[in-house]
């Protein structure tokens, strides 16, 4: 079963990412050509200050074409199929440990909370930033912090679901996940107060730009997230309830 789980886990993945990958290519590749468009002045215009004749020579190792097509394809595509074999894992763990769902409402469940816990809360904190936006010199600092707040979040979410288990007999199911639910919320806004704080966007960029862009990174996600919580919850349950159908009859 574990193994049927994990390939329609990858399945899924592979299915959520040619998704994503159109909705980025429609909604995020724009805005990407302006931030890019933007860097490429900002250059030239600092060659000319220094005076130098004009922008750097080198060329791209992977043409823009090619890493907006085939590149952001298999991307997206990779990340979706780990996050998969991921999500896979975990529903094998949580089916028939949140209460009497079946296989759509885990798979629901465990796709809401993991798109808040791994993207919405360090994206509140951490938000995508396009070309132009943000030091390169902090570029280690930014990831390390990135990838920080979601191991942190996620380790905050897995001891506040720990607590609902724990209170639910003695004050209900519904005000248990409502206490830990303020317990995840208050934890990480003191969490990410004490983080580092973004860099800074520079002088003359567009907030147009960046506002669209950053919606549809966050979009991307929404995408892979609900693809995982709909399209897994059909192909598990055909894995876990038919056992149940055939022990029954």
């Amino acid at each position: 079963m574990m193994r049927n789980l994990l390939v329609r886990g990858m399945l899924t993945g592979v299915a959520a990412g040619l998704l994503a990958w159109v909705f980025a290519w429609i909604f995020g590749e724009p805005e990407v050509r302006h931030a890019i468009a933007f860097e490429e002045h900002q250059s030239a215009h600092d060659h000319a200050a220094q005076g130098h004749a004009g922008g750097h020579d080198e060329s791209e190792p992977v043409s823009r074409a090619v890493q907006s097509t085939a590149g952001l394809l298999t991307g997206v595509t990779v990340y979706g199929i780990a996050i998969g074999g991921l999500f896979a894992l975990v529903f094998a763990l949580a089916y028939g440990r949140l209460g009497p769902y079946g296989a759509r409402a885990t798979a629901g469940t465990i796709a809401a909370v993991g798109f808040v816990a791994v993207v919405l809360v360090p994206f509140l904190k951490y938000p995508a930033q396009p070309p132009a936006v943000g030091d390169p010199d902090t570029l280690t600092e930014r990831t390390v912090s990135y990838f920080g707040i979601i191991a942190i979040s996620i380790a905050v979410a897995v001891g506040a679901a720990y607590l609902a288990r724990q209170f639910a007999p003695r004050w209900g199911t519904a005000n248990a996940v409502l206490a830990a639910i303020a317990a995840y919320v208050v934890a990480m806004a003191l969490i990410a107060l004490a983080l580092p704080a973004a860099d800074a966007v520079p002088e003359g960029f567009s907030a147009s730009v960046l506002w669209r862009f950053r919606m549809a990174a966050l979009g991307v996600q929404a995408v892979l997230w609900t693809t995982f919580g709909v399209l897994f919850g059909v192909l598990a349950g055909k894995v876990v309830e038919r056992p149940r159908v055939a022990l029954a009859a």
